[in-house]
């Protein structure tokens, strides 16, 4: 599953939530919040944390693939 990721590093809370425009070549499209910095890799971590927890899957079948120093991110999640 191929899922576009605006990520909000830095946030008071951690949330994850579907956006409804979906992007054509994308399974889904989502905004993560996470407390972590944008330090050292400390969100992208969090980011692969938030969207294991969101579609029930082990952190080990989320992968970053695109975006690892900016926002918008395009991960992948093995089912």
């Amino acid at each position: 599953m191929k899922v576009l990721i605006f990520a909000k590093p830095g946030a008071k809370r951690a949330a994850c939530s579907e956006l409804e425009n979906l992007v054509p070549g994308f399974d889904a499209c989502l905004s993560v919040a996470v407390k972590e910095p944008a330090r050292d890799g400390a969100a992208n971590r969090a980011v692969e944390v938030a969207l294991a927890g969101h579609f029930r899957v082990p952190v080990s079948r989320v992968r970053i693939i695109s975006g690892l120093t900016g926002r918008k991110k395009i991960a992948v999640v093995e089912q």
